[in-house]
């Protein structure tokens, strides 16, 4: 089907309450990337929503429409592919909850499997605050803190935006999950701290300690940002990307280009 046609009826829950999850992954050669950690989340977060998951949605099912997609469409060889699962038909109260799903897909350009050499300009966002509840990790339909966060740094000329949490910490950003350095220290906000439950945040956080670096996963505060040596943004797609500059802190990416060319380069080959 054609991206032009619609999809959804204008009763789709999804559409009327955010009542779904999505999960963005990355596909290289007909590979989806980091695919079982992509899963496990997706399973997870129907599970604490209380779908009712039909048995014919399986990841092997799944996995094989979205090859066949990327396929059809040009661009199994790298692609960027969004599969939202909503909650069927109607208001808060009606029956139809079958579970209904979607699948797209887009080329992306060679660029996305290299780190950023001119780093991002940052900044935070307070007018939302992402709750710390037990489905503040979910990579949820309801997105607006984050809508709303990319319009503010839009309108501020800035390549992403920190969002907080309800006291005052740093949650994530608008599309990925926050590291950042000091004193050869990561650190991370921790999954209580509003934070979704990045893929490749969990790919980081598993492997660095694997490998004997210190990664610590906790609060952390505007100050902690602005006092870090280096920062980087994590998420499926880019991988990792070098913060440059947030405010009037400007940050070096030494141990950010160590981290990308040990942990990430090497799954995006």
């Amino acid at each position: 089907m054609a991206a032009s046609e619609p999809v959804l009826l204008a009763s789709n829950r999804g559409y009327r309450y955010g009542d779904g999850l999505f999960e963005t992954m990355k596909m290289i050669n007909g590979e989806l990337i980091l695919v079982e950690y992509h899963f496990e989340r997706l399973f997870a977060g129907l599970s604490l929503l209380k779908f009712d998951v039909p048995h014919l949605f399986t990841v092997q099912t799944v996995q094989k429409q979205i090859l066949q997609l990327c396929s059809k469409n040009g661009c199994d060889k790298l692609a960027r592919i969004r599969l939202s699962v909503f909650r069927g038909n109607g208001g808060l109260y009606d029956d139809d909850k079958a579970l209904q799903y979607l699948i797209e897909c887009w080329p992306l350009n060679g660029t996305i499997n290299k780190l950023n050499e001119n780093g991002l300009v940052i900044g935070v966002y307070t007018d939302a605050e992402k709750s710390c509840d037990k489905f503040s990790h979910l990579k949820s339909a309801n997105f607006l803190p984050y809508s709303m966060a990319a319009l503010f740094a839009k309108e501020n000329k800035l390549n992403d935006c920190l969002v907080v949490n309800n006291t005052g910490g740093i949650a994530d950003s608008t599309i990925a999950n926050v590291f950042i350095i000091k004193d050869d220290i990561i650190r991370t906000p921790a999954l209580t701290e509003g934070c979704v439950a990045g893929v490749m945040r969990r790919h980081l956080v598993e492997t660095l300690q694997d490998a004997g670096y210190s990664v610590l996963e906790e609060s952390i505060s505007v100050r902690d940002v602005k006092n870090a040596d280096e920062i980087f943004l994590s998420n499926a797609i880019n991988g990792i990307r070098w913060v440059r500059q947030f405010g009037d802190t400007v940050y070096t990416s030494l141990k950010t280009t160590e981290i990308y060319t040990r942990f990430v380069k090497t799954i995006f080959v």
